[in-house]
């Protein structure tokens, strides 16, 4: 059985084609598309307690399908006990048709779910077609268990495309699905 993920029939049949009319593009190949996405979540608790490595761990595996990588302080800091190399934080770099799927889940299950969503800003660009968004909340993802979680706490998703500037990576994430606020003249958000 021969699987493509839905968001990547979407991008190779409507959202590539409708980016090289946009921006004329001579090349085919200086179409910006997504390279991967980063999944971090810091656990600033793993000092005092080491339990919450481990639950971190399970939670990001749960959500991305992909065994997350510790990550150790770069620095030691007397005054919040950490030494250097000890372990706080995960990661996940997720590519191919695990990072469709996770874009897709994102989209479609876990952003509704957030109390209150209006959609993600669109100012969060570095400057060179990346997209970060801040999660608050773990619980936002199905896989996630609540009654078995000791305490909520967020992570962050970046977006790497290979778009050169901000302007291309917002039409590319726009034509994906992501809901992004759309600002008025007045600067009051409304989702598109």
């Amino acid at each position: 059985m021969d699987y493509t993920p839905r968001l990547k029939s979407l991008y190779n049949d409507e959202v590539a084609p409708a980016l090289r009319k946009q921006f004329a593009y001579g090349n085919v190949m200086e179409t910006p598309r997504l390279q991967k996405i980063v999944v971090n979540k810091g656990v600033g608790d793993a000092v005092a307690n080491k339990k919450a490595l481990s639950d971190a761990v399970e939670q990001v595996r749960k959500i991305t399908g992909q065994q997350p990588v510790s990550v150790g302080a770069r620095k030691s800091v007397s005054n919040f006990k950490l030494r250097q190399g000890m372990p706080i934080g995960v990661y996940v770099t997720l590519r191919g048709d695990r990072m469709w799927d996770f874009l897709d889940r994102l989209i479609s299950l876990a952003l509704p779910r957030v109390r209150d969503f209006r959609g993600i800003p669109d100012r969060s660009f570095d400057g060179r077609g990346n997209y970060s968004l801040g999660i608050k909340e773990q619980i936002i993802f199905p896989e996630i268990d609540i009654d078995k979680i000791d305490n909520i706490n967020g992570m962050d998703v970046t977006f790497v495309t290979s778009a050169r500037t901000d302007e291309q990576a917002l039409a590319l994430l726009k034509g994906l699905g992501m809901p992004f606020v759309r600002r008025d003249q007045d600067g009051k958000g409304n989702t598109e």
